[in-house]
């Protein structure tokens, strides 16, 4: 971790004989999420009394919720990665930011909302947190937003989608850098629908799958397209035979899928022979392991929230090249840049208020704030507190030295074509 140095001068005046204090120096270290300081020694050249001891930093604690375990876990451990990179980023190596340290304590959800109320208490009664980040599901989040409004602490979310979180379910100290189901529908009916195009939605019967799909069917109506089917699945399901049955009979145009987890319908959907039927598949690029199943899929068009080679800005070259550095050549995945965004908006709320907490101070700071992250620059909407941010019209495309259909840009689909709507009661 770098060092901040610097040298100070002071003198004081003691019965006509002058105190030199000498310079002294300052430096940070961090483990497993925490920064602290270490003073080094100071040398007194002449002194009648000991120079003060310098007061302990102030310290900023933000509690961040993740799906650690279960069927969300790769998510949660982007988001965690992101997170820890966009700290170091936002306070360029120092954790430390207005003349305070910066820590932050990782929860595992275990993707059960149960556990996440319970982790959120612990973390605003025992580490009193004064920031919370999360989650990974759309479920968990929903139970923890209660939460926010109860200890009136900022929230930021990341990544969960569901438009409720923006929506019914919204208080005042929710903050979201992910994007909503809206902008997702946005992105995926703007690659498909047109008038006449019979289009059938497959989702995990979840408050994510529901918002994602309600979303993408107002506005692919709204583009004249028909919407002859909705199927949705256990959320834990990994058999979804009667489902794809219903898809076909239906016979759409299109397939649109609203899909999260690791039990994914990609290869069930291939052994069905959707796709030889004459059904096209299209959906949102999904993280990498889950791109590793959709080989068959090469040529389809859809969207992307995030790929590390689609935003050509400098904040995401330091991620892949960070990332890189970290993690044994790997590169950020579908929401690592999500969790950096998070850390980002977070630093640079601290940064507006000099170091203040208070939640009303940091709410005033954030409404309209924009920021600059891996995908661009984002802005939360002062009405909601929905970041807005560019998405990525993709077309999966094979490529040598990759087991996985690469997404590849077909034009970045700027935040002002994927604005969603206000949908909460402020």
């Amino acid at each position: 971790m770098s060092v901040k140095k610097w040298a100070k001068k002071s003198s004081a005046m003691m019965v006509g004989m002058a105190l030199l204090l000498s310079a002294c120096s300052s430096g940070s270290s961090s483990s497993g999420g925490s920064a602290t300081n270490t003073p080094a020694p100071a040398a007194t050249i002449a002194a009648v009394t000991p120079a003060p001891t310098p007061a302990p930093a102030k310290t900023i604690k933000i509690g961040v919720l993740a799906s650690l375990t279960g069927a969300l876990e790769s998510y949660g451990k982007q988001t965690s990665k992101g997170f820890e990179l966009g700290i170091d980023y936002a306070t360029q190596g120092m954790r430390e930011v207005a003349g305070a340290k910066i820590e932050f304590i990782i929860e595992d959800t275990e993707t059960k909302p149960d556990v996440a109320i319970k982790k959120a208490t612990k973390l605003l009664d025992t580490d009193k947190v004064d920031f919370l980040v999360g989650s990974s599901s759309s479920g968990d989040t929903l139970a923890v937003l209660p939460l926010a409004l109860e200890y009136k602490k900022v929230m930021v979310v990341e990544p969960a989608v569901a438009d409720s979180i923006t929506g019914a379910a919204w208080n005042k100290y929710v903050f979201r850098t992910a994007r909503n189901s809206s902008q997702d529908a946005a992105a995926g009916a703007a690659a498909i629908a047109k008038q006449g195009t019979k289009i059938a939605t497959f989702a995990p019967d979840s408050a994510f799958g529901r918002d994602g799909v309600k979303a993408f069917a107002d506005v692919a109506k709204k583009l004249g397209a028909e919407i002859v089917e909705e199927q949705y699945a256990d959320a834990a399901a990994t058999d979804f035979t009667a489902n794809i049955q219903k898809i076909i009979a239906a016979k759409p145009d299109y397939l649109f899928i609203v899909w999260a987890g690791a039990n994914s319908p990609w290869k069930q959907l291939q052994d069905m022979k959707v796709q030889e039927k004459g059904i096209r598949i299209s959906t949102g690029a999904p993280d990498i392991a889950a791109l590793k199943t959709m080989n068959d899929l090469v040529g389809m068009e859809g969207f992307s929230v995030y790929y590390n080679e689609l935003p050509k800005t400098d904040v995401n070259k330091w991620l892949v090249d960070e990332h890189k550095k970290r993690f044994n050549g790997e590169v950020p995945d579908l929401f690592t840049a999500g969790g950096m965004s998070a850390a980002i908006s977070i630093i640079e709320a601290i940064k507006k208020t000099n170091g203040d907490v208070d939640s009303e101070k940091l709410i005033a700071a954030m409404e309209g704030m924009s920021f600059e992250t891996p995908k661009g620059t984002m802005t939360f909407r002062p009405e909601d507190h929905q970041a807005l941010q560019p998405l990525y019209a993709i077309k999966l495309e094979k490529r040598d030295g990759f087991d996985y259909p690469v997404p590849v840009l077909m034009r970045e689909l700027t935040k002002e074509e994927t604005t969603p709507p206000i949908q909460n009661k402020r």
